[in-house]
């Protein structure tokens, strides 16, 4: 618990800073974003310069303990045999969408799709790349190394899950974007977490921060980790762009409003797999 409130504290303090900066960044006009998004960037930028000093504070900046410990080739491997693996998994979820009109095919998906899986590919790859360096690899360790193995895949799954809905919240029609309305979005960043519309979606999240944790503990690398979570993005981006959501489904209620792809199907699905590699990887040990 200790080392998952360190970690909380350190995006808390991320995003405080980015509140405070936001309003003198955007009173220069180098950047041209809605004020919601130019905070979350700013915190997004914060937290990757400090991420080092950080980590040299907690004994974790290491190849073993962000989970690099292997050879360039095998890591790459692991990257690539993990996206094939994440697209399969995600695809089949898609299918499945698909079969029960949950999502329908776009009559017009064709005009730039090529570019916009290309930038699919690469964004998911680098997300996958910092957010499992993050949380697969040092959130992971640090609690792994004292609390053990189960509070590290649940608080490090719990975690993962949460801060996919801390963001800022945009601002109220005709509040100006001072210092009160930057305080006031802040202040929002945790409205998400509470709304019952985004349970279904969190606890998908959940599901695959477990499922991930325990690839990661399995595996001892993240190699694996940041290609699953690579090719699930690469899914889900490209599913948005060839298919749209239909709310007449009468099972639409399996999808949630996040993205609109996880939600209590895709969180059955992704925790019946993580039983089942548990499963096998301890039979086959």
């Amino acid at each position: 618990m200790r080392a998952t409130l360190q970690f909380f504290l350190y995006l808390l303090v991320c995003l405080v800073l980015a509140a405070l900066l936001t309003p003198a960044l955007l009173a220069t006009g180098w950047i041209d974003l809605e004020p919601q998004r130019a905070m979350s960037r700013l915190a997004q930028i914060l937290m990757l310069l400090g991420i080092w000093p950080f980590l040299r504070m907690l004994s974790l900046a290491d190849r073993g303990a962000l989970g690099y410990a292997v050879s360039g080739r095998v890591w790459r491997r692991s990257v690539m045999l993990g996206w094939l693996q994440g697209v399969a998994i995600l695809l089949a979820l898609v299918l499945a969408l698909l079969a029960l009109d949950i999502r329908i095919p776009d009559p017009h998906p064709w005009p730039g799709l090529a570019g916009q899986a290309a930038q699919a590919l690469i964004g998911g790859l680098l997300i996958g790349l910092l957010e499992e360096t993050f949380f697969r690899g040092a959130l992971y360790r640090a609690i792994r190394r004292r609390d053990g193995m189960r509070s590290a895949i649940l608080w490090s799954a719990l975690l993962y899950a949460l801060v996919h809905f801390m963001k800022p919240g945009a601002l109220p029609a005709g509040m100006a974007f001072d210092w009160t309305g930057s305080l006031w979005m802040f202040a929002h960043v945790f409205g998400d977490v509470f709304q019952w519309s985004n349970l279904d979606s969190m606890v998908a999240l959940f599901c695959v921060g477990v499922f991930l944790a325990l690839v990661r503990e399995r595996t001892g690398q993240i190699g694996w980790c940041i290609g699953l979570h690579a090719g699930w993005i690469f899914v889900i981006q490209v599913t948005r762009r060839v298919t749209d959501g239909n709310a007449e489904s009468n099972v639409a209620c399996l999808v949630g409003e996040y993205d609109g792809t996880i939600g209590w199907l895709a969180a059955l699905w992704i925790g019946l797999l993580a039983v089942g590699y548990w499963a096998l990887a301890r039979r086959s040990s």
